[in-house]
């Protein structure tokens, strides 16, 4: 069979997912042609070109004639006036110096001018400045680099609203990514099948997108969804029959053995699908959920196979490639965390030597030295063990992952083997500076070991970047104030951080069990892919107290915290760039943090 898997927008494109290369790695040695395609990467090396930059020119063109015959007509209203006044400022001089800067700032980003700070700033705000004339063109849609930003209009969590969002040519952008990007590819490959993973909820309006222009393009194509995202729809997703007429299956949970499986049944045209693991298909009598699941053998698994991916096309200058040696968290209590629901059985890994060889295979077939281990959590043990096995297998790489804070990671040694084994960037979930909060959300963690965790990373060139919340359930105002004085009186341990406020995830244990937590739950019948629920509270802190709480944190916290680049890829390869996280050049000056921010900090 012939298989075309894409990944669609939006995602930062500066590593390529894993989603991809897995399935490629099992599909292949099936002896099925595999074609994967990161149309997300692609898409931003398209934006930041000479060629949609004509593209939206058109666009602007078109517009402003449009409102210059309904100035004669009717008038122009407040909001049509200040749109052509925008669109006015881009003249053809205008397009021809940003063509230019954005070439520059793409060769920025991908090369060793990446490493000079002011250049590195002055690429990111080019792409920023790009995205706003691109955003005209398409207007009223917010096409943002970051992509979290984004937003259509359209909203990813209603069914209705993303069908309405399909065929409209002014505001959904990725029916022209489809004209650029996927058409031809779908006219000359001709592929049997169409696989689509979607791991956040924005991607859903890009994806379904994709779905329908396939289909209308080459309607006997079979065309597959999966993802993590998927699976956390999977109870609304039967109902959708708006949704599913533009898809023919999905796979559930873990997909590379269920989707060669089913790749297996479509190539014998087997028309009983009632048997596949992890599927859910339609058929003459409708939709169907099969019951059984299935889980990876983390042992049997080939490590990911990236040929193919335009691998020169991410935003940095050196190659970060993905690698997964776990999957579920090795802790999987924490109260408000819903990371589970990817997975039908709990923590598994593979071994070390089985990790250190592949490691090492990737490392020597791509050229690459550095490595993002995309874990839930890297259980303290495994991350002691791959120090010591990179160490005594002279595997020189650098790499980041995610960690809990842990109380046996409190001694000397397994952070000088962590930094001599080149771990160069943890991000770690803190959550909170209050004993009784962290109790509350199961996280068995102390004040004193993260404070440790935290200096020890410090002392070995580790950098550090710490998440929290605020308005977890129950917590109190003073509380609150807690984790604000625990990040001032550590700062000089703490490299980076990001606080937000609780959200409460759908099939986290606080939904599950909201009596326990003395919570609410609203569920708007409107937003039927919803993946977290507006609540109030019995106790503690509600949803505006929380949003004050951070709104506060945000104009007061530590000025080392205002950073002239937030990308985690861009910090970790300067923090091996330099050898030291100690990184004064990534701060922002004085004159460049929002006005409202420059008041004494410390004084929480």
């Amino acid at each position: 069979m012939k298989v075309l898997l894409l990944f669609p927008p939006d995602w930062l494109p500066s590593e390529p997912y894993l989603s991809l290369p897995a399935l490629t790695s099992v599909l292949r040695p099936a002896g099925h042609e595999v074609i994967q395609k990161d149309i997300n990467v692609e898409m931003y090396d398209l934006m930041f070109s000479e060629k949609f930059l004509r593209h939206v020119q058109k666009r602007i063109t078109f517009e402003l004639r449009h409102l210059n015959v309904t100035a004669d007509k009717t008038g122009l209203n407040e909001e049509e006036r200040t749109l052509r006044e925008q669109l006015l400022e881009w003249t053809e001089d205008r397009f021809r110096a940003q063509i230019a800067d954005v070439e520059d700032a793409k060769k920025i980003l991908r090369g060793q001018d990446f490493y000079e700070i002011d250049k590195l700033e002055w690429a990111t705000h080019c792409l920023h400045q790009t995205m706003t004339v691109i955003s005209l063109g398409y207007y009223p849609a917010q096409i943002c680099f970051p992509p979290i930003e984004t937003d259509l209009v359209y909203k990813p969590f209603m069914s209705t609203e993303i069908i309405e969002a399909l065929d409209d040519d002014q505001i959904n952008v990725y029916r022209d990514v489809y004209r650029f990007l996927i058409a031809d590819l779908i006219a000359q490959e001709k592929p049997d099948v169409v696989g689509i993973s979607v791991v956040q909820q924005k991607q859903l309006i890009a994806t379904f997108t994709f779905c329908k222009m396939i289909k209308e393009q080459s309607p006997g194509t079979h065309i597959t969804l999966g993802g993590n995202i998927i699976t956390r729809i999977r109870d609304v997703l039967p109902e959708k029959d708006n949704l599913f007429e533009w898809f023919d299956t999905a796979v559930l949970y873990e997909g590379e053995n269920a989707f060669l499986k089913l790749i297996e049944a479509l190539e014998r045209k087997d028309t009983d699908l009632s048997t596949l693991p992890n599927l859910m298909y339609k058929d003459a009598d409708g939709i169907h959920v099969n019951k059984e699941v299935f889980a990876e053998n983390m042992d049997k698994l080939p490590p990911p196979d990236f040929d193919g991916l335009s691998l020169e096309k991410y935003f940095v200058p050196d190659l970060i490639l993905p690698y997964l040696a776990t999957r579920g968290c090795y802790w999987g209590k924490c109260t408000f965390c819903d990371h589970f629901q990817g997975y039908v059985e709990g923590y598994r890994t593979k071994q070390i030597a089985q990790i250190t060889e592949e490691i090492r295979f990737l490392q020597e077939k791509y050229g690459n030295r550095y490595f993002h281990f995309t874990d839930e959590s890297y259980p303290p043990a495994l991350f002691r063990k791959l120090s010591q096995s990179l160490i005594d297998n002279k595997i020189d790489i650098a790499w980041t992952t995610h960690m809990r804070f842990e109380e046996n990671l409190l001694d000397d040694k397994v952070w000088e083997d962590a930094a001599q084994a080149g771990c160069r960037y943890l991000h770690f979930g803190f959550e909170s500076g209050n004993e009784r909060v962290l109790k509350l959300m199961d996280k068995a963690t102390h004040v004193d070991a993260i404070q440790t965790n935290l200096a020890m990373s410090a002392k070995y060139g580790i950098w550090n970047h710490i998440m929290g919340f605020f308005g977890f359930p129950g917590e109190k105002s003073e509380e609150a104030e807690d984790s604000k004085r625990f990040v001032h009186a550590n700062k000089d341990s703490i490299h980076s951080l990001g606080f937000m406020t609780f959200v409460l995830g759908k099939y986290s244990p606080v939904a599950m069990e909201p009596e326990k937590f003395g919570v609410s739950c609203y569920k708007n019948p409107d937003w039927d892919l919803a993946l977290d629920y507006y609540f109030t509270v019995e106790d503690g802190l509600n949803i505006q107290e929380a949003l004050d709480v951070f709104e506060e944190f945000e104009r007061n916290h530590d000025g080392k915290w205002d950073l002239r680049t937030a990308v985690r890829e861009y910090i970790f390869l300067y923090v091996d760039k330099f050898g030291t996280n100690d990184l004064k050049q990534l701060h922002m000056r004085p004159e460049q943090r929002p006005a409202a921010y420059n008041n004494p900090v410390g004084m929480v």
